[in-house]
């Protein structure tokens, strides 16, 4: 599976750095030098690292091959990629990226069938997006009293919810 782990913006001075929209929680490895970077679109890559800063609360990168100011204005709006597999595995037994818990099947601590998690949404609170078979989301706040049990390896998870949370579908 492919992760966004930014977004190229605008470009910065003359010599092709440009700032990025960054959507990992550790930017350091994902933009390390010499890091390489896949792309959407994927013409547009792939991008290697030459070098990153910051500047004014962004993160410059300075991509290979992108030598001046239109070069980077032309990579605008890029999405740059990893392999989910390239991701090591948290230490946390109780953390988890989102790939991880997007696909797991959701059940009752009764065994009764849920739906899918479709998406992890991260607010003031995390929130699981998880789609019903009919198609409706329950949105469950991602906390252990609600989620007691994540078993990725098993492919799901087990929810505990309060009476009302999961009739909100209907």
């Amino acid at each position: 599976m492919r992760l966004v782990v930014g977004r190229i913006g605008r470009a910065h001075g003359v010599r092709g750095d440009v700032a990025v929209d960054v959507r990992t929680d550790d930017p350091a490895a994902r933009f390390a030098d010499g890091s390489v970077l896949a792309t959407d679109p994927a013409e547009a890559g792939p991008l290697t690292v030459v070098s990153t800063r910051r500047h004014s609360g962004r993160l410059l990168v300075r991509f290979e091959g992108v030598a001046d100011r239109d070069a980077a204005e032309g990579l605008r709006g890029t999405a740059l990629l990893v392999d989910s597999e390239d991701i090591p595995p948290l230490e946390d037994p109780d953390e988890f990226h989102d790939h991880e818990l997007i696909g797991l099947a959701a059940v009752t601590t009764g065994a009764e069938p849920v739906g899918t998690v479709a998406d992890v949404l991260h607010h003031a609170q995390d929130l699981l997006v998880v789609t019903t078979p009919d198609g409706a989301e329950v949105y469950v706040p991602f906390v252990a009293a609600l989620v007691p049990e994540v078993d990725v390896a098993g492919g799901r998870i087990v929810i505990d919810p309060p009476p009302g949370l999961l009739d909100l579908a209907d």
